[in-house]
């Protein structure tokens, strides 16, 4: 039986900015389909994480970097395997000029902002961007420009773009940043049915809320370095995060789901 390598293999990995170490990883290691969290406070290390991940920061000599098993990625095609979505994202689709969402879905498949006359899309991409938005609650939004859309909307279309590859995997950074209760509601719901469908998650988040059910992994890390891993009962405890975030928490189990909040 073939064993498919590991989504994130990580050894030995430094990232130094400024003279000063912002990731310090001797190990770790998330196998292929398990969803797993990235937690920790701002400034722990979480967008240096994705930033190594998305091949736009480098490590220090030495360091093992392996995504599904190899080290040397071309990024647009370490994108047909791994979709990442986050905020950050969304500000370049709103800017001029107007992007439609069916082209922005759609533009995914050349790692481009929109299509261009010397791009050759086909049927097929198109059929498959139209499923992705389905997949996500999106086909009504079909003809209208990205700036027109709200901020929950918007994610949901950035989330379809990743998925018309039909990846192995989604990078999902702060996915809910900007959204109301109501749409982070509606929006992790259907995150849900995308981890459902086999496509497996790995979350950056520092909102306990927002960990899915079907996340049963824990990364904590806290000032550039691993601070703990295990299983999400083990981690999501009142202990561990007054451990993590430098403050007395408590921790409330509402069915599959969590909050936390600061002892008063």
């Amino acid at each position: 039986m073939t064993i498919d390598p590991p989504l994130l293999d990580l050894a030995d990995v430094r990232v130094i900015a400024d003279e000063t170490c912002i990731l310090d990883l001797p190990a770790l290691t998330i196998g292929a389909g398990e969803n797993a969290a990235i937690l920790g406070a701002n400034g722990s290390g979480k967008s240096t994480l994705v930033k190594l991940i998305a091949r736009q920061f480098y490590p220090h000599y030495g360091a093992q970097v392996r995504i599904f098993g190899q080290e040397s990625w071309n990024v647009f095609d370490l994108r047909k395997l791994l979709g990442i979505v986050s905020g950050a994202m969304q500000l370049d689709f709103d800017a001029d000029p107007p992007l439609e969402t069916l082209d922005c879905v759609v533009s995914g498949f050349f790692a481009s902002r929109g299509l261009w006359a010397h791009q050759h899309y086909t049927q097929a991409m198109i059929d498959a961007a139209r499923a992705a938005l389905e997949e996500v609650g999106a086909s009504h939004l079909i003809g209208r420009s990205m700036a027109s859309l709200s901020t929950g909307e918007a994610r949901r279309v950035l989330i379809a773009r990743a998925l018309a590859h039909r990846p192995r995997a989604l990078l999902l950074d702060e996915p809910c940043a900007g959204l109301d209760p109501a749409s982070r509601h509606h929006f992790l719901a259907m995150l849900r049915d995308v981890a459902r469908g086999g496509t497996t998650l790995l979350l950056i988040t520092h909102h306990i809320e927002e960990i899915l059910p079907e996340i049963d992994r824990i990364v904590m890390l806290r000032g550039g370095r691993l601070h703990r891993d295990g299983a999400k009962a083990e981690l999501l405890t009142g202990e561990a995060l007054t451990g993590l975030f430098g403050l007395p928490m408590t921790v409330r189990a509402r069915g599959e789901w969590f909050d936390a909040a600061i002892e008063a």
